[in-house]
This record gives structure tokens, sequence and C-alpha cells, in this order.
């Protein structure tokens, strides 16, 4: 929910007090520091001979928090740096902070209510252990912490110590050559997890990794592999001597059963003096999915770190979500049940009928994301939507960036979380749901699915001490007004009026198409292709050679012969007639957008019309807690970087490639 903002050292030391912990004793010195390696995979290799832990371990708990990738010597959503997210989350905090994007959502988006205005407080520095692991690695080692931040040979080498500190204090097996089934215990503190849990569900996905293998080409061009132990069990008793609390698991919480995930309930009370039954917070009672089919899953960013996010969402005076997720080890807390509504997503028509999940995170910093919050995040969606029948696409599992605006008054300061640096591609692939090329530019759609790593557009906006935005890989392609690398940005009239071009501000989604989402094809010229994009042909670079989008066929929306245009909707509210007396008509408002003859938009699904109608604590006045439908029906279409809904009646629904440019 967007919402505002080569050591020196020869010995190795040792922690002699719980995890994370400053104070350190010198031991045995270690090996000495071996000379430079040329490629990532033998610095993995000289890291792990030189503090004696065996290669597999050592791979396999980078590639859980970080895939390998160093990104550019930059934090991620937790404060941590480079292929072994070693963290530093103090000296994150005392860096300055990018302005905001300058817009205020009303989370809870039912215009039928008095609007919610909140400021977001600036998160306090945390003060975990688990995020503070670079000084420790910066003792161990004898490096600087800059060095430890962003040179990739030097935080291997950190990571190495850690975990070799780590089994040494178990009193396991130690050596490069131990079996690695020993290294259980180790590998989980390596999380900083501080409850049982959580560390066990970090340790199974690194040995999960172990066991599958990997291989990949790392964000600065080196390939790196993990050899395949297919018979590998670890020894999990070595987990009973870290002496983590363990977490009490409710009947009831709505979390697969392999992911650690606790318990904080959102208050349902009463504000103020308790008077008024309409102040109340933080969220409303439903009855879902009995009485109202829940449709889309949505991804936030909390702008926030865990603690404090998961502080906000137990606040009756402050908004709601239905999860938080946690970046160094993925651990989830859930705060709604499901058929419960959040108020997080800026429009009532969809918060009624979704689910919120809150990342660790801050957008407008460029931060990136761990792994182990990724794979706890798709296990959790994937769990999800096949329990409440949601297809796993991106026109049901969204950003908050897709959602629209209620009406055309505020669509220009709707949310643009989490960001051009999610990488759905990879997500949808956790989904065990990919991205794939079902036909031809001849059949009339594309899915867009830029190589992320590669595909690194020049952002501004998250400019920090006069320091660019980080050249870090990104899921949004740039649509221009024309073929051409020179030509201006397309227009989005919610942000600009005026008509004039968007920009590349991090938060100016109005020009950019995301990873997964589906258009039809417009025009092709060259290695351009056009795609229909909020009533404009909007053009992006998409080279046979190293294509940003996948051919697929599907349907399409286009306006019913004789309508030159035809309005398009932020909410699916039914018409007038199908109101009870006693409840205020929610007016089908246009947005400021047309769809014109012609054009065309890819389907993401038929819907009736539906408003939940929720007014008081106890649900007592007229039509309090009921679902009001009606006769009309709405195409949700894929308009622009936001869905948007057409009336039923207004268009064809048709199987590309009818039309389609050839």
């Amino acid at each position: 929910m967007q919402r505002l903002t080569k050591p020196t050292g020869r010995r190795i030391l040792l922690s002699v007090a719980v995890v994370g912990a400053a104070t350190l004793v010198p031991v045995s010195p270690a090996p000495a520091v071996p000379a430079p390696t040329d490629t990532r995979q033998q610095q993995y290799a000289a890291a792990s001979a030189e503090y004696g832990v065996p290669e597999s371990i050592l791979l396999g708990v980078s590639y859980l928090q970080s895939r390998w990738d160093t990104n550019a010597g930059t934090p991620s959503t937790s404060g941590g740096y480079g292929p072994m997210h070693l963290t530093d989350a103090a000296h994150v905090a005392s860096l300055p902070v990018p302005g905001h994007h300058g817009t205020h959502e009303d989370p809870r988006g039912d215009t039928s209510r008095e609007a919610i205005e909140l400021e977001h407080p600036a998160p306090n520095p945390p003060d975990e252990a688990a995020l503070r692991t670079l000084g420790t690695a910066a003792g161990l080692t004898g490096a600087g912490a800059e060095a430890l931040r962003t040179d990739p040979v030097v935080n291997i080498r950190g990571g190495a110590a850690l975990l070799a500190v780590y089994q040494r204090e178990l009193g396991a097996p130690q050596g490069a050559g131990s079996d690695p089934a020993d290294w259980y215990g180790a590998v989980a503190r390596y999380s900083g997890a501080d409850t049982r849990d959580a560390a066990a569900a970090f340790a199974d996905e690194v040995y999960s990794t172990i066991r599958t293998g990997a291989t990949r080409r790392t964000d600065d061009g080196h390939q790196v592999s993990l050899a395949r132990h297919a018979g590998l069990t670890p020894a999990t008793s070595w987990l009973d001597r870290l002496g983590l609390r363990k977490l009490a698991r409710p009947d009831g919480l709505e979390c697969p059963d392999d992911i650690s995930c606790e318990w904080l309930p959102a208050p349902y009370e009463l504000r103020g003096d308790g008077t008024v039954p309409t102040s109340y917070g933080n969220h409303d009672k439903g009855n879902r999915p009995a009485q109202q089919k829940i449709e889309y899953i949505v991804i936030h960013d909390a702008e926030g770190y865990f603690a404090g996010t998961t502080r906000l969402a137990q606040d009756k005076n402050w908004v709601s979500w239905h999860y938080t997720l946690r970046s160094v080890d993925g651990h989830i807390a859930q705060h709604l049940k499901a058929k419960d509504v959040g108020w997080h997503a800026g429009n009532w028509f969809v918060n009624a009928k979704a689910i919120g999940l809150e990342h660790e995170g801050f957008a407008a910093q460029g931060t990136w994301y761990t792994e182990a919050m990724y794979r706890t995040s798709a296990k959790l969606v994937r769990h999800l939507a096949l329990r409440l029948g949601i297809p796993l696409d991106r026109q049901h599992i969204i950003g908050h960036d897709n959602v629209p605006g209620t009406l055309a008054s505020n669509m220009g300061s709707m949310h643009w979380d989490p960001g051009p640096y999610w990488n759905w591609s990879h997500y949808f692939d956790l989904l065990k749901a990919p991205f794939w090329s079902t036909g031809t530019h001849r059949t009339g759609l594309v899915t867009i699915d830029p190589d992320f790593a590669t595909n690194r557009p020049a952002f501004t906006g998250c400019e920090v001490a006069g320091v660019p935005c980080p050249s870090r890989g990104s899921s949004s392609v740039i649509l221009r007004s024309a073929p051409s690398p020179d030509a201006p940005l397309v227009n989005d009239l919610a942000k600009r009026p005026d008509g004039t071009p968007n920009t590349m501000h991090i938060s100016d989604h109005g020009a950019r198409a995301s990873a997964g989402q589906t258009y039809a094809i417009a025009e092709r010229r060259g290695d351009w292709t056009a795609i229909w994009y909020l009533g404009q042909k909007a053009w992006f670079h998409n080279p046979p050679s190293a294509p940003n989008g996948k051919w697929s066929i599907g349907l399409v929306a286009t306006p019913k012969p004789g309508k030159d245009t035809i309005p398009l909707y932020g909410r699916a509210y039914p018409e007038a007639a199908a109101y009870p007396a006693g409840v205020p008509y929610q007016t089908i408002s246009p947005l400021q957008y047309t769809m014109k003859a012609g054009e065309r938009y890819a389907v993401g699904d038929v819907l009736g019309s539906e408003y939940y109608r929720a007014s008081t604590y106890e649900g007592n006045s007229p039509g309090d807690w009921t679902v009001i439908r009606g006769e009309k029906t709405y195409v949700q279409i894929q308009f622009g970087h936001r869905f948007m809904y057409v009336d039923r009646e207004d268009v064809q629904i048709l199987m590309s490639p009818v039309g389609a440019p050839r």
C-alpha cells in the first residue's frame, strides 16, 4: 500500500551471544585470503574453502536471499546488501529519503462514506538483530562496511563467515567437506527469524533448493550453478539448539501449513468515545465467499518495515489488509480472515472482492525484494487462489497500481505500488502459472514480459544524495507515442489532463505496461509493437532478438457497431432500480477516458454488478452487510496500466485475431 515515502583481516571472530550480537571474541585464525577469482562460481567456492562451509550450503542460502544477484550494491526492502543479504538497516535509515509522489488515496474508496485521510508515519530504524548482520560480518572478516555492501566477493565472504560461526556455536560438524545435512541449524539461524517455525520454513526452502539444484545468470552477468543433491535430508534436530520460541498457530489461520504464519488481528472497534456508529475501524465485517465472490488478490508494498506495518494493522484508527510479509525470512502475519473486507486498495468495489497482501518494502527508494519473501508470498497466493477459485493471471492477481479509481476525480491520486521493481514474471513462475506464448503476432494479443535482468528503464524520482536511481531490472516496459526511442511518452489524462506526455518518474506509470498484462495489438513496424492503451496507440520496443512481449490469443472488447465512443468505469455498480428503499444510490459515474470505435482491449472477466453496503458498526443501517446486485453486467478490460470496466451492453466481445493487424 503506497502511502506517505579486499578485506585485510586474517582472523575469524566468534560471536558468543545470541543471533546478531555484537559481542565477539577471537578464535583460531582463518586460512589466508585466497587469490582473487574471476567468476562468481569461483568466488563462492573460495569463500566455502576459506571459512569451511559446504559450497552447496553457501549457494543455497545465497539463492534464497538474492538469487545470487548483487542488485548494484543497493539495499533490499529490509536493508540487506549483496548476494548474501547482509543487513544494515540502520545505515539505510540514515540515508536521505526520496520525495514521495504526492498522492493521497482514500484506502477504503467508498464514496458513500467520509474519506479516510492518513499520513503514513516515517519508519523508525528497526533494531532487530536480523537487520544488522553486516556489522557482525565486518567484525568476523575485518572487511569494511562499504566493501561488504558493494563488493560481491567481500559480501560472499561475510556470509560464509556468519554461517561458519553459527555452525561452530551450535557445536555442529564443521568444514567445507562436512555433511550439508548437519548445517540445518546454522541455515535456520541465518534467516534471522526469532521464531522456530519461521527459521525452519527458511531452512526448508534452502534445502529444497539444494535438492532440486539451480542455475542462472546473475544481474551482473555471472553464470552460477548449484548442483542437484536429490537425496539430501537435513538433520532438523539441530534447530532445537537455537532455543527459538514457538508461535501459537490458532485454528482457522488461513495460511498453508508449510510457511511461517501468525495471527495478529486487526481490530473492529468504535473510535473516539464510542457513541458514533459510523466512526469505527479498521475494516468491515463480511461473509465472503458465501455472500460475495472474492475475485482479486492485491499485491502491495508496505512503505515500511514489518514490525511497524503490523502495528498499524492492529490500530483501530488506521486501515487494514489481510496479510503482512517480512523480507528477511518470508514470515507472514495474518490480520483479517478472508470473509472480512479490508480497507487497502482505494476502490470499494475492489476491496469488497479482494484480499490484500502488504510486503515489507519501499517502492520509491528502488529497493529489491528477497527470494524468501517472493516464495512465501507465492505459496500463500496460490493457496488462497485455489481455495477461493481465483484465476492465477494478471487480471486477478494484481498490483495496487493496477486498481482504478472509483471516480474521475480520484484516478490521478491512486497509488502505484508495488512499483516497477516487483518481478512479476518470476512471481508467476513461483505461482506455477508462467507467462506462455500462445500464438503469433497475427493472433492479435501480446502479453508483456521483458527480460527482468536486462530491462533497465532509466527512472527518475528515487535519487538519493545526488545519486541517480539504481540501474536495476524491471517488469515495466516504456510506452511511446511513435515507434522511436526518441518519441515522447504517451499521455494519461488522469495524470496530465492537458495532454502532455507522461514522464519517467518512478511513480508515474501512465506510460508503462507491466509483465503479465495482456493488450490488443494495434500495429507493428519493424522492431516496434503498438498496443491499444488509454484510447491511443502506445509503442514499445519489441525486437524478435530480444522480445519484450509474448504473442497470445484471447478475447477482446470493442465498441458495438454504431457506437463512436463508450464510457469506462472504475467500479461495476448496479443500476439505480436495484437499490432497496433507504439505501442511497451509488452513481454509475464514468471516468475521464473513452473507448473509441475500432479500438480493442483484452478482456479479463465478465462481472455482474454489485455493491456491498456497509456503513455502521452494528450493521443496523438499511441494507447494511448485504450485497446489492443489479441486472447490469460489466466487462473488465486492460485499458491502461490499470484495468477498468465497460458496460456489457456497449461492447462486442470477440475472439482475437478478428481485425488483428497483419
